[in-house]
Formats: C-alpha cells, sequence, structure tokens
C-alpha cells in the first residue's frame, strides 16, 4: 500500500467517525483520558500541519490559535480561547488532506530536514507513514472516548 494510500485511509476513517458527534461527545472530559474529544481532533490536525508542511514557515492555512488550543503540553482546561467548531475542524481536516495529496512522488522520496522523535524517520513518505499510525491511534483513542461517554 502506498504511504499515501495509508493517509488517506486513516484520514477518511477519522472523518466518516467524528463527522456525527454533537458538542457534548466532543467536550466530555473523562477521569480514563487527559483530553476531549475535540482536543485530540484538534492535535492531529495541528501536528500534521507542524511536521509536513515545516517547508512553509507559518502555515495559513489553520488559524495560529490552534497552537494554543492543542498543542501536546496543552489541556482543554488551559483553553482561554474559544475552541473551534467540529465544522470547522473537519473543513481544515479536508483541506489539509487534499493539500498532502498535491505533493508528488519525489516528495515522498526526499529526506526529511528534521529529526522526528520516535523510529527512524528519514524521509517524507517514512513521516507520513508515521504520521497515518499516529491518526489511527488516534481513531481508536477517540473510538473508547465515544464509548465512555455514551456509558456515562
Amino acid at each position: 500500500m502506498s504511504v499515501l494510500k495509508q493517509f488517506n485511509l486513516a484520514r477518511t476513517s477519522l472523518l466518516t467517525f467524528i463527522q456525527d458527534l454533537d458538542n457534548e461527545a466532543l467536550d466530555y472530559q473523562s477521569a480514563y483520558f487527559d483530553n476531549t474529544i475535540r482536543w485530540h481532533i484538534g492535535n492531529t490536525l495541528l501536528m500534521d500541519e507542524k511536521l509536513l508542511f515545516v517547508n512553509q514557515k507559518k502555515s495559513q492555512h489553520i488559524p495560529k490559535e490552534y497552537a494554543e488550543l492543542f498543542s501536546s503540553d496543552v489541556k482543554v482546561e488551559d483553553w482561554t480561547v474559544e475552541a473551534p467548531s467540529l465544522e470547522e475542524l473537519m473543513s481544515h481536516l479536508v483541506n489539509q488532506q487534499n493539500r498532502v495529496n498535491t505533493y508528488d512522488e519525489l516528495f515522498w522520496k526526499s529526506d526529511v530536514k528534521f529529526k522526528v522523535p520516535h523510529g527512524h524517520i528519514e524521509t517524507h513518505g517514512d513521516l507520513l507513514i508515521m504520521l497515518a499510525h499516529r491518526e489511527a491511534e488516534m481513531l481508536g483513542k477517540i473510538k473508547a472516548m465515544k464509548q465512555q461517554f455514551d456509558r456515562k
């Protein structure tokens, strides 16, 4: 399976699952998870943006406030700005997926210019595989969080 197919499968699966979630489920804070579903969706968007579009210094594709909301060291209780709606997050996820799909095969074979934690990431293709795996893991976590919400 090509790296783009892996990524598109993970992203489409995420989009399909989250599309019908309501605000109560998105913002439910379980004792078993550090953050909410909304935070995990935003964190996925932010991390992919930071790592895949690093050459574009400051991305103009997602609001700068997203770093204040969805960085890995931020918790929902720390938020000082209003979180985006699910529709806004999904729109950014779809846009990001479309931009990822515009890169050519040469880009995916080119070396990344920064050190990536967790494994031996040498090329942008390796990076996309890691991000697709992370996105699939995040979807699993979101599904578990939704089950927790449904049982409350």
